[in-house]
């Protein structure tokens, strides 16, 4: 990944007490990077509620797509796309993405994505508190 990429410090999160190594939380302007690389990537299934994003209350439920149909990663994918868009006024149009990054035994990979740092940090922090993760 081309290093202008990164808006984060490369491998860290930061927390209350600091930057430390481990579960790291990246900001990325890439869309094709985040679509491809950490959208398509992300082992769980994904979901409105594992993307944080607030589908039922801006659609009618007919509008949502089945969650096993075809067409249900494109919708996320267009939602969250839509949700990372930082100006609509500026050209070209600048997206950004918060990507949570988890390494384990020296192998890196994508467990969470989102439009915005709060809920990056905060789905970090939680797989800290539960121990699935740590700062």
């Amino acid at each position: 990944m081309d290093q202008g990429v990164l808006d984060a410090a490369a491998g860290n999160v930061f927390g209350t007490t600091g930057w430390r190594s481990a579960d790291n939380v990246l900001k990325i302007y890439d869309r094709s990077y985040a679509h491809e690389v950490s959208f398509r990537s992300m082992t769980k299934p994904r979901s409105a509620s594992r993307l944080r994003l607030e589908i039922t209350e801006n659609y009618d439920p007919e509008n949502i797509p089945d969650a096993t149909g075809q067409y249900y990663e494109d919708f996320l994918w267009e939602e969250l796309s839509e949700a990372s868009l930082e100006d609509v006024r500026q050209s070209p149009q600048l997206y950004s993405f918060f990507v949570v990054t988890e390494t384990k035994a020296g192998k890196t990979r994508d467990i969470y994505i989102s439009a915005d740092w709060p809920s990056a940090e905060s789905y970090a922090q939680n797989r800290i508190a539960n121990g699935r993760g740590s700062l």
